[in-house]
């Protein structure tokens, strides 16, 4: 198996550029190019690399952006509008998004940024999603939490499962955590849970 994606990988972590990288290959195999190295000779490269210092991605979500967008991405689930839910999916969105392989390497803000509005724009435009924080607004529907479960009953309402009025809302938060004007951002994620289960089978 050829092990070109985990140099390439490394020579990001690594921070080194084109030349400094051929450099490294030369060093270690006399050649200046992986495509005309063998395997073996490749293997070289990558074992120089990891005695600089290069780690291997892990399984799973890592860097500083990844808990922000695993955290939009289970809401975009529970919204009803992502389908896998699992961070292979994910790390297949940001690259789409910001061309970056691995939320390990999303180490930019701006890049970040880019993944992260996007999916906000998503769950506005396919859910419903409303992120304004105006003044105007009761203090409790100014958390992301809250928006996302009114979304969420929004379109419970739509299907016909819940009937079009704020006070069954308020109900059902407070029957499975607080009364909504006593709701913290923590709060949220298991009501919005409950209510991913319900919107998940209206959608399908």
């Amino acid at each position: 198996m050829s092990a070109i994606p985990a140099i390439h990988s490394a020579r990001r972590q690594l921070g080194l550029d084109e030349d400094a990288a051929r450099d490294l290959y030369e060093r270690e195999t006399g050649k200046r190019s992986l495509r005309l190295m063998s395997a073996g000779e490749q293997g070289k490269v990558l074992d120089a690399m990891r005695r600089a210092g290069f780690k291997p991605a892990k399984s799973g979500l890592e860097g500083p952006f990844a808990k922000k967008l695993q955290a939009l991405w289970i809401d975009a689930w529970n919204l009803g509008i992502v389908r896998d839910r699992r961070d292979a999916a994910l790390i297949a969105f940001v690259k789409r998004q910001t061309r970056v392989d691995h939320t390990r390497f999303l180490i930019d803000g701006e890049d970040a940024a880019k993944a992260i509005d996007a999916l906000k724009a998503w769950m506005t435009r396919e859910a419903g999603v409303d992120w304004s924080s105006a003044l105007d607004r009761p203090a409790w529907l100014r958390l992301p939490g809250a928006q996302i479960a009114l979304a969420q009953w929004q379109i419970l309402i739509k299907a016909g499962m819940e009937p079009a009025a704020i006070e069954p809302f308020r109900a059902f938060v407070a029957e499975h955590a607080k009364p909504v004007d006593r709701m913290e951002a923590k709060d949220w994620q298991p009501v919005m849970n409950l209510l991913g289960e319900r919107v998940r089978k209206a959608v399908t």
